[in-house]
Order: structure tokens, then sequence, then C-alpha cells
């Protein structure tokens, strides 16, 4: 790797920082693929195809109980990738984890349902979640910081904008492929196929990020003795504050997610719902995430004008409003109001925090515990947020739609009052700072005194 000086760093960053963030966002996206594709199967089939005794209500409820575990899963990944992130390296924890998850991905489409081999098929299912929930732990911290600490510091939101974009095209693609195999396949092989066809992706992945440089923020802490022998301990004991303040963050938008998408998918489907088919409803989240791909590289570049908190404030504040309106607009029944209800809640809602959490969240912690803070963080709020749809189809059923409506609004005004407690890690002052180091890189080196 070719070296370069610190302000060289500030400025342009390193030599491969956008084919890193490119391989990044491309494993980030099979990643989701695989894990979000599973919240979607959860919520048309998994009730009938392994708990097909129980009464409907009772079926979605167990479905998303397994969805849910994949998540509880989440932070003994992060926690496990993050020691082993700053402790050998980013670039082993991507490749790891993308592989990890491609075998579990792979295992789900081979299962056997409930009718051939009765108890056995949930347990089966739930022991594959788990290994999903471990490999999409370890992804994010890594996936992320690699992209961070190769990015220049004025475009770090943006860069990271990049990778976190990884999200929405594997949630894009894993709804096409639902929608495609909801057409062309029996219900057999309609859950199966795109599960299975994860195998092809794994294999680009895997070959993607096998090319990439390690972190140069990592390779310079390596080689100034400074790497931390246990980093996870080391951050719970000084920077427990920021694991705290990242963690309320980051249940906004992923629990969010959790009621305005994968509940929202079920609802629709449920008979005693609004009466919407399960196409119009899968339309509507793939249009959504194809526009979320543009959005939530914007709403990180828009960070990096305005600074972190402000983008934050405006996402947690449009959650705040947007529970009843949310669900007004679905229970129209009408497929236009369907499909705005879906962009805002994706693309506005969740994409302007997912956007800004890459930077925010890797400026909040230093580089020696970077990897074990912004993964413990992350993947702990996963527990609230994978079973946060059981927990809305519980209120649905003591409330109506009601129920959860208020617990949307009510992550996000966490996520405001977090924000709010939060410091802005790319304020004026950085911002003047970044800028000082540019000019300084563009300088000519004043020739050596003889």
């Amino acid at each position: 790797m070719a070296e370069f000086t610190a302000p060289q760093q500030v400025a342009q960053g390193s030599p491969e920082r956008l084919r890193v963030a490119i391989g990044c966002g491309v494993g980030a996206t099979i990643e989701t693929y695989d894990f979000i594709g599973f919240g979607t199967a959860a919520a048309l089939y998994f009730g009938d195809v392994f708990f097909p005794d129980s009464d409907p209500l009772s079926a979605t409820l167990l479905s998303f109980a397994t969805l849910g575990i994949g998540f509880a899963a989440r932070p003994l990944g992060g926690i496990v990738a993050g020691h082993l992130g700053d402790r050998v390296g980013r670039k082993p924890v991507l490749v790891g984890s993308l592989l990890l998850m491609g075998i579990a991905t792979v295992l789900i489409g081979c299962l056997p349902t409930y009718r051939m081999v009765g108890v056995w098929a949930p347990i089966l299912l739930v022991a594959v979640r788990v290994i999903q929930g471990l490999a999409f732990g370890a992804e994010w911290g890594g996936a992320i910081l690699m992209t961070f600490e190769h990015a220049p510091w004025r475009r770090r939101g943006l860069y990271t904008g990049i990778t976190q974009a990884g999200f929405p095209v594997g949630l894009l693609l894993a709804n096409l492929a639902f929608l495609l195999s909801r057409h062309t396949l029996d219900d057999n092989w309609a859950w199966r196929v795109p599960f299975l066809l994860s195998a092809v992706l794994i294999a680009v992945g895997i070959f993607i990020r096998l090319k990439i440089d390690e972190s140069p923020q990592f390779e310079a802490l390596k080689e100034s003795g400074e790497v931390v022998r246990n980093p996870l301990f080391a951050v719970v004991r000084d920077d427990w504050r920021n694991v705290l303040r990242a963690f309320c963050l980051r249940i906004t938008e992923t629990a969010g997610y959790a009621v305005s998408v994968t509940f929202v998918l079920s609802y629709l489907d449920d008979g005693d719902a609004p009466d919407v088919s399960g196409t119009t409803s899968l339309i509507a989240l793939v249009t959504a995430a194809a526009l979320g791909i543009a959005a939530t590289t914007l709403w990180g570049r828009l960070s990096d004008r305005v600074g972190r908190r402000p983008v934050y404030l405006l996402g947690c504040a449009v959650s705040v409003v947007w529970g009843v309106p949310l669900f007004l607009l679905v229970n129209t029944e009408a497929a236009a109001l369907i499909l705005i209800a879906f962009v805002i809640s994706y693309a506005v809602c969740q994409n302007s925090l997912a956007g800004v959490q890459g930077a925010w969240f890797c400026e909040l912690f230093a580089t020696r515990t970077r990897t074990a803070g912004t993964s413990l963080a992350y993947q702990l709020s996963a527990v609230v947020s994978g079973f946060t749809p059981m927990i809305a189809t519980a209120l649905y059923s003591a409330t109506g739609w009601t129920g959860p409506a208020v617990l949307f609004s009510c992550y996000g005004l966490l996520g405001l009052l977090a924000t709010l407690l939060t410091r802005e890690t790319w304020g004026v002052d950085e911002r003047r700072e970044s800028d000082r180091a540019v000019t300084a890189s563009a300088e000519p080196a004043l020739p050596a005194a003889h």
C-alpha cells in the first residue's frame, strides 16, 4: 500500500477509498439480501410452512419470534467481530462474516417443512437463523469501519453512505426475488428459491472482498504497537456512555423499520386487516428500496455539509409524527397511498438515519476500540428491533393498528432525545480543521536546508 501523510489522508483518503466503499457495499448488499429476506419470508410464508397447527395470529407471532432470534444473536456476532476487528484486522472479519452468512442462508432454502418432519422443522429453522444472526452481527462494524478509515475526512458521510446503500440494494433484490417467485413458482418453491440463489451472490462477494486492502488506520495502529489487548473491555470501561447513546440512536432506525416495513407487510397480508394483495405490498417495498439506494447516500452526503446531528434530528422528528399517518394511508387500501407510505417510511425515516450512522458512530469512538464500540452499540439494538414485529403483532391483537402506530412514534421519540444528548462530531470546528489539512496537503514541500 502506498504511504501517505496525515494531511493527505484527511484530504484524499487512501488510494483504495472508492473500491473499498463499493466492495463493502456489495458485501452489505448480499448480507442484507440474506438476512432481510428472512423477514419477508417470515411475514408471507413461514407461519404456514413451519407452524401450520397454530391459528393464523399465533403462527405469525411464532414466525416473528423466529425472526427475532436472529436479531438476538447479532450482539454476540458483533462482540466477537469487534474484538477480532480491533485485534486482528477489519478485512478477515469481512470475509468470514460473509462466508458464514452464505452457508446459513442456503441451508434455509434446503430446510424440510413442518409437514415433512414435524417439530424438527422449526427447530432447524431457529438453528440456522442463529447462525445468520451471528454473521450479520459481525458484518456491519467491519464493513463500515473499512470504508470510514479509507475515506477522506470531509467525505466520510458520503463514503459510508455508499456502503450503507448496500442495505437497500439487498432489500430490493430480496423482495424482487420473492415477488418473482411468488408469481412463477408453487408455494413449496416460492420461499426456497430466493434463499438458494444466495449461493451465487456469496461467491461474488467473497471474491470482491478478498481484493480490498486492510484499513490504513488499523495498519498504522498495529505498527505503533497500540493495538488494545481487550478492546471490548476497554470500550465498556472507558466509553460506555457513547455505547449507550449509539444504542438509542440506532433503535429508532432499525426498530422503526421493523414496525413500518416488516410488521406492515404482515398486517397488509392479514385477512382481518386491509384487503391488499401481497403483490401490491411487495411492489411498494421494492419501489421504496430502489429510491433508498440513492437516498441513503445523499443523506450521508448532506451530513458532510451540515453535520451529523441536524440530519439525524430531522429523521427522528419525522418518525415521531409519522406513526398514525402511516397506518391511515395503508388502511385506505389504495395502491398509490400504500406506495407513498412505504417510501416515506423507508427513504425518509429509515434512510436519513442509516445514511448518517456510518460516519457518526465511527467518529464517536477512538481507532483502537472503534470496531468493538460501534459493533456493540449497533448490534445490541438489534435485540429490541428483532422482537419488535412480534411486539407490534401483540399490540395489534390488543388495540388494533393504533398500538403499532404509537410504538413507531415512541421509537422516534427515543432517537430524538438521544440525538440531543449526543455530541456533534462533524460540526463547524471539525470541518474547518479538515479544510486546513486539505490546504496543507496541497502546499509544496519546502526544500531541505543544506
